[in-house]
């Protein structure tokens, strides 16, 4: 089946008229497949033994009136035109005259009658209107008759049908052909068309060009004109201005004359100055080498003095009650006034303890046993942060000449020596710490001896010790559990300076900066529970501040560290404690901050009695600490102790080791410049 063409009069559209006028005449063809195509030979062959089997039926089969056959084929053509007309399915039993009846009454008739060419014959009602009257069933040669001539007039519309076809198809044919010229022609206009408008669209552009450029023109026209205007003022200006410098070089010509005249004066008067200025630089030169001298002077004079103190000073410190706790009974801890009286600080500390299973025993109360204690100061619970400090500040200072320096706080847990070296919450200046405080007196010292030519650099690192495993409390969120462990090594071959591998040294050179170290390490410090404090230390913290001062002019260099430590609560362990798993750990910590701490101890008794070998390895802390608490270094320990009587052990505990420590005496301290 070949595919349907498109109709050309669709592309055609509605802008273009036919030259010839197409006559619209409905199909009039027969219906493929219908059987209307026999002859009348083969008409009687087919109704033939339809007769037969009609006489043995009776009135059973009757055939469609002639009219009612008549109206249905008239009706016929008109469904030729369609393009999808029911296909009659082919029978394969015996014919019978009824199926082209059965088959036309399957079509849907036309909305109406194609007019009729004169003269042709066609199976119409008489002109009298009636219609033949029916012929009987047995009549069956009238019927026929009747269907040969209705045959013949079939015969002759579809031969007029075939002519009215051919006309169509050469009206069609003819139709195509225009709308091809036509659309042809249209492609070529449409063509024009566009290049017309592509030329009037590039003229519109170069029209809008040619305006623009008017303009432009006609404005730089403008600007032109004004700026000669403006130019011919000038040039008017300019005559005038030439004529008044004129006058003024005349002037000057002539004070040129009395200048030079003067200058020859001041010339001998520039000698002398710079005779004076020759001998001024000299004494300048003379009065810094002297300025130099008095500060090398007041260095060893300051080095005097804490030497005359100690290199090993020890301080007691007494924390007030906090609320919620009960005051100490009246005469437990006292405070004898100085040689100098009570304007002088005190330094001896008196504690009276009652051993009631002695007055058990004897059945008389016995009287309270008084401990006394001498240390090179005493802090009563009334005094200050700011107080501490200042008695500090000096040996601070030390640090800045080249001295190595170490003040640590000693103490039961509770006894506030967190509280005495990093200072309370909340940012309070009142009752900041020592480390804070310690580095901004430094950075003021720093900046006041810039002015004499020395430079320093300070480098920060926080490190806690914690069951003798060395933390950095310095590393942020991104760098935990990255950079590995944390271990003390030499800083090089031949090297004295110990650095711990893996820990962040940030150099520093404000208070904020220093702040910001302070708060990130009280995140990361190890804390736990315990029996004496809710928030204890379970760990040594140690602030290292290294300093490196150089005097460029005089090619002098100095440097020394600076170590702050926050020691862990000494504790006593209860033998008879029934321990759970959390107990456990906190026997773990005691046990471990306790050797750390005889460590200590073990190591200031060394260099108190000029022991050949110091046990420095022993511990992590002794071994980070190596360097400044040598022959060569400062050191200053502050003891804390609590003011409630039922601490009273662990205080006397603290206090005897402390009195130990003070007696110790330790080489001479070298200042490490190059």
């Amino acid at each position: 089946m070949e595919p349907q063409q498109r109709s050309p009069f669709l592309a055609v559209e509605g802008n273009i008229e036919l030259k010839t006028p197409l006559v619209k005449v409905p199909s009039r063809l027969p219906l493929p497949g219908s059987r209307c195509k026999r002859g009348p030979d083969r008409m009687e062959d087919v109704l033939e033994p339809e007769k037969k089997r009609t006489r043995g039926l009776g009135t059973a089969t009757r055939f469609a009136p002639p009219h009612l056959r008549a109206s249905v084929l008239t009706a016929l053509p008109q469904t030729q035109g369609r393009s999808t007309a029911p296909k009659v399915p082919k029978r394969t039993g015996p014919r019978c005259p009824t199926a082209a009846t059965t088959v036309l009454k399957n079509q849907k008739p036309g909305p109406a009658v194609p007019a009729q060419k004169p003269g042709t014959a066609a199976a119409s009602p008489k002109p009298g209107g009636k219609k033949p009257g029916k012929r009987p069933a047995w009549d069956l040669k009238g019927q026929l008759c009747d269907l040969k001539a209705e045959l013949k007039g079939y015969r002759e519309r579809t031969q007029t049908l075939d002519q009215e076809n051919q006309q169509l198809r050469d009206q069609l044919r003819e139709a195509q052909q225009q709308a091809m010229a036509l659309g042809a022609e249209r492609r070529t206009l449409e063509g024009e068309l566009a290049q017309v408008r592509a030329q009037a669209e590039h003229g519109q552009q170069e029209l809008g060009t040619l305006s623009a450029r008017v303009l432009e023109l006609e404005e730089r026209l403008g600007t032109q004109e004004n700026l000669v205007q403006v130019l011919q003022k000038e040039q008017l200006g300019l005559q005038e201005e030439r004529r008044r410098l004129a006058t003024r070089l005349e002037e000057q010509e002539r004070r040129l004359q009395a200048s030079e005249a003067a200058l020859s004066g001041s010339q001998v008067e520039v000698a002398s100055l710079r005779e004076e200025t020759a001998a001024q630089a000299a004494v300048l030169a003379e009065r810094a080498e002297r300025l130099h001298g008095l500060e090398m002077e007041r260095r060893r004079l300051h080095n005097q003095l804490q030497e005359l103190k100690g290199n090993i000073r020890v301080f007691c410190r007494v924390r007030p009650a906090l609320p919620g706790e009960p005051s100490p009974p009246p005469g437990f801890l006292l405070f004898p006034s100085g040689p100098a009286g009570p304007l002088d600080p005190p330094t001896h500390l008196s504690l009276l303890r009652s051993d009631e299973r002695r007055g058990t025993l004897s059945g008389v109360p016995a009287p309270p046993t008084r401990h006394d204690f001498s240390f090179d100061r005493v802090f009563p619970p009334e005094s200050g942060q700011d107080e501490v400090f200042e008695e500090i500040a000096m040996l601070v200072q030390s640090a800045l000449d080249g001295y190595p320096v170490c003040i640590f706080a000693y103490g039961q847990t509770g006894s506030g020596k967190t509280f005495t070296m990093e200072g309370g919450p909340g940012g309070d200046p009142q009752v900041e710490g020592l480390i804070p405080r310690a580095l901004r007196h430094l950075f003021s010292v720093a900046q006041e001896l810039r002015s004499q030519g020395w430079n320093y650099r300070f480098v920060a690192s926080y490190v806690e010790i914690y069951n003798e495993t060395v933390r950095d409390l310095l590393a942020t969120k991104a760098r935990k559990g990255q950079g590995g462990d944390c271990e003390i090594h030499r800083a090089g071959p031949g090297s004295e300076e110990l650095t711990v591998t893996n820990a962040r040294y940030v150099p520093v050179s404000c208070e904020r900066e220093v702040e910001a170290l302070l708060h990130l390490a009280r995140q990361n410090r190890a804390v736990a529970r315990t029996a004496q404090n809710e928030r204890s230390s379970r760990s040594h913290s140690v602030f290292q501040l290294q300093i490196s001062g150089e005097h460029a002019g005089r090619g002098l260099q100095c440097g020394a560290p600076l170590n702050l430590v926050d020691l862990a609560g000494s504790e006593r362990l209860d033998p008879g404690l029934v321990l759970g798993p959390g107990e456990r750990e906190r026997l773990r910590e005691t046990q471990a901050i306790n050797s750390s701490l005889s460590t200590l101890g073990l190591v200031i008794m060394a260099l108190s009695n000029k022991e050949p070998h110091v046990p420095y390895r022993n511990s992590k802390l002794t071994y980070l600490l190596q360097n400044s608490l040598g022959g060569s270094a400062k050191m200053l320990m502050f003891v804390n102790i609590s003011p409630l009587e039922e601490n009273v052990s662990e205080t006397l505990n603290s206090l005897r080791f402390a009195s130990k420590v003070n007696q110790c005496v330790i080489g001479t301290a070298q200042a490490n410049r190059k």
